[in-house]
């Protein structure tokens, strides 16, 4: 469940005037000092939006330019729980679950799935939707859905013909110029430099001298960037799930290759594990690895029908990229993985076999439902792209993608392919070149060390990632979880502990620990750090 949260989908909220975007700015940031800026005003949230409970909600006017209030304003949208004991609060905690483009604002609603209850005792938790995102003024390429379903189509997971790799180039081309079109001032303003701007006037509007906040996948960067721009007024910084952020800022394609190696680790992780299980694992019978590379194979020469409907390449690529998140779910997929096997290998017990026996790999995604009346307005928003087109730096032409493919094909035989066409299709299509963005340097000059958590088997963000961020920053301290999936904060009683006793009482847990999670994959036994 507390995967599933920080995986939740967008919510939706007001668009932007459009007007050009603008370029870097080479402007020093200001901190923003407590009792200097308006403070946030709270009130009772809407009937129905948030559960009984200390809740408070808020949006809170923000430039869209730092440096050129001429540009305007937008509002960033903020849910509040309260502290349980608020004679004993110590500040706020603002929170940010990744994406980028995730929807943070009800975070401190399923807070309790993340900490332990003293935190809570102590802390306001703050969840926020960022710039661009959900209900903070969401950006928006497309005006209808009908645009976007159009454009959108051509985009597969796996493309691998001449005709589809062309297909989905042109699909990126005309994304690109859509959101030139449509995104507005704020197109040219989304970069993770510009978010840390926000949430430092967000610290000081709450009343905080100090920012204490905990961010999970992409909210590693904003927590890294926030630690670099702002490191005087950061009190205790969480990242879990990190990125590597020099790279990630310097070398997007080299950046995204490695995040393909870190799927293709976390999937041999878990096919290891299985073998490991014997009969706890479905899937563990003969050779694990060589079973599913005889599946991937035949998907590659073509889609398979299956009782419920017809499996093909992109769809079982993307299904098992994000299983490797959560391995509460790694005894289901192992059961139809082994059944998918035996449907491949022997067609004809496939006529015996139910839907229900491929629930996970057929279960259609949400993507793609524009059967609605004509000129249908278009309420998702385009912050992915927008941030990490901005933060990234690609010096690929979106011309190079099917090279490109084929060599990551080669090497990450998986996800290699799925990994090229996302980002390095998109960013060289995207209209703005020069976004005004924090590349470094990573030092970090804070007070008390930043807390860095990797798990060894983290499928996105690998763990060799945590390492780099935490010599990056320097004044930090690795906390190394031998555990499966993307994240671990509430699902490591070890980890929570130390993290708990950080942000209260600052303490620092020791260097060289290696954590266990609550419970390992394909068994229900409990392990404590």
């Amino acid at each position: 469940m507390r995967r599933l949260v920080l995986a939740g989908a967008l919510a939706m909220g007001m668009a932007v005037a459009v007007a050009p975007a603008a370029v870097a700015s080479t402007t020093a940031a200001v901190p923003a000092a407590a009792g200097a800026v308006a403070p946030i005003a709270w009130h009772a949230c809407a009937p129905g939006t948030v559960p009984a409970g200390p809740y408070s909600c808020a949006t809170y006017r923000v430039p869209i330019d730092h440096d050129n209030a001429a540009l305007g304003t937008i509002d960033i949208a903020l849910l509040k729980r309260a502290a349980a004991k608020p004679d004993q609060r110590i500040g706020s905690l603002f929170l940010n679950p990744g994406g980028p483009g995730g929807s943070g604002l009800r975070m401190p609603v399923s807070a309790p799935a993340f900490f332990d209850q003293p935190v809570l005792d102590r802390f306001d938790t703050i969840g926020f939707d960022p710039r661009g995102v959900g209900e903070s003024n969401p950006l928006r390429c497309f005006t209808t859905a009908e645009d976007a379903a159009e454009v959108i189509a051509g985009q597969l997971p796996m493309p691998i013909s001449r005709p589809e790799m062309s297909a989905a180039i042109a699909s990126f081309r005309d994304y690109g110029r859509f959101c030139k079109t449509n995104g507005g001032a704020l197109l040219g303003h989304m970069s993770t430099k510009d978010v840390v701007r926000d949430l430092d006037l967000l610290r000081a509007a709450a009343g905080d001298a100090k920012l204490n906040f905990v961010g999970f996948s992409y909210g590693t960067l904003i927590g890294a960037t926030y630690a670099a721009m702002f490191p005087k007024n950061a009190r205790a910084l969480v990242i879990d799930g990190n990125v590597d952020p020099a790279l990630r800022t310097s070398n997007g394609v080299q950046y995204d290759r490695e995040r393909a190696q870190g799927f293709e680790i976390a999937l041999k992780g878990f096919l290891e594990k299985c073998k490991q299980a014997g009969a706890a694992c479905a899937f563990s019978g003969g050779q694990p690895k060589q079973k599913f590379d005889e599946i991937r194979a035949a998907l590659r020469q073509g889609p398979v029908n299956l009782p419920g409907g017809t499996l093909d390449i992109g769809r079982f690529t993307s299904v098992m990229s994000s299983a490797l998140y959560s391995p509460s779910g790694f005894s289901g997929i192992a059961s139809e993985l082994q059944t998918l096997y035996t449907a491949i290998k022997t067609p004809v017990a496939a006529h015996a076999m139910s839907a229900a026996s491929f629930s996970t790999l057929l279960t259609p995604t949400k993507l793609g439902k524009f059967d609605a009346r004509g000129d249908s307005p278009y309420l998702s928003d385009d912050s992915y792209y927008a941030v990490n087109c901005s933060d990234k730096k690609f010096r690929n032409s979106i011309d190079d993608l099917p090279a490109l493919a084929a060599s990551w094909e080669r090497e990450s035989p998986t996800f290699g392919r799925l990994q090229a066409f996302t980002d390095p299709a998109a960013c060289p299509a995207w209209p703005v070149k020069n976004a005004d963005v924090y590349r470094g340097p990573w030092r970090a000059n804070t007070d008390n060390p930043v807390l860095v958590v990797g798990n060894y088997y983290d499928p996105a963000t690998q763990y060799r990632f945590a390492q780099r961020m935490a010599d990056q920053l320097g004044y930090s301290r690795l906390l190394s979880v031998d555990a499966f999936g993307h994240c671990i904060l509430g699902d490591s009683a070890g980890v929570d502990a130390a993290t708990a006793d950080y942000l209260i009482n600052l303490k620092v847990p020791a260097a060289g620990q290696v954590f266990d999670p609550d419970v390992q994959p394909f068994t229900a036994a409990v392990k404590k750090g």
